[in-house]
């Protein structure tokens, strides 16, 4: 289960009510530095305007491809670890706005994660250190350190555990 905390609303749906749980002003600043890290080329850069902007927590040598897309009303709920690749055109949410409530979670991107092209990170997902996300992944739950996920909806494809014991049959075979 995803770890977000629920806001029920009334009236008319939780989007139509965005104002009352997020500035409208933070909204447009995050939108404009976002858009801007999106297009530009210099990874130092994007993390920059990410920390500085954003209040996001983004480890050295850290990778946003071009095109990825933070959580434009919560940013700062994101974390993404030390010498992690995010793939092309990823979106990674911290908020849904759902027609009865609203949710919020934490986004905890682990070391040396790689996640694929067009993924999607829901809120309150936790990656582990060392894990792999294929291209076009939803995840939609935790992915514990050393594994490999993919799938919509993401299925966990081999553990670390796993992974190391195939490792070791190879290098044994060369």
């Amino acid at each position: 289960m995803r770890r977000t905390e629920r806001y029920s609303v009334s009236g008319s749906t939780s989007l139509w009510q965005i104002y009352k749980t997020v500035s409208f002003w933070k909204v447009v600043k995050c939108f404009v530095v976002i858009e801007i890290a999106r297009y530009t080329p210099f990874l130092s850069v994007k993390n920059w305007l990410y920390r500085t902007f954003l209040k996001m927590k983004v480890g050295e040598k850290t990778s946003f491809a071009l095109k990825v897309t933070p959580d434009t009303m919560f940013p700062e709920r994101i974390k993404v670890g030390k010498d992690t690749i995010i793939g092309f055109n990823t979106t990674i949410l911290a908020h849904e706005y759902l027609v009865n409530e609203y949710r919020l979670g934490d986004v905890v991107i682990g070391d040396r994660v790689m996640i694929g092209a067009n993924s999607t990170i829901l809120p309150g997902v936790e990656i582990g250190d060392d894990a792999i996300i294929s291209a076009m992944t939803l995840v939609n739950k935790d992915v514990p350190a050393g594994a490999f996920a993919g799938g919509n909806p993401m299925k966990i494809i081999y553990t670390k555990e796993e992974m190391d014991k195939k490792n070791s049959i190879n290098s044994k075979e060369l």
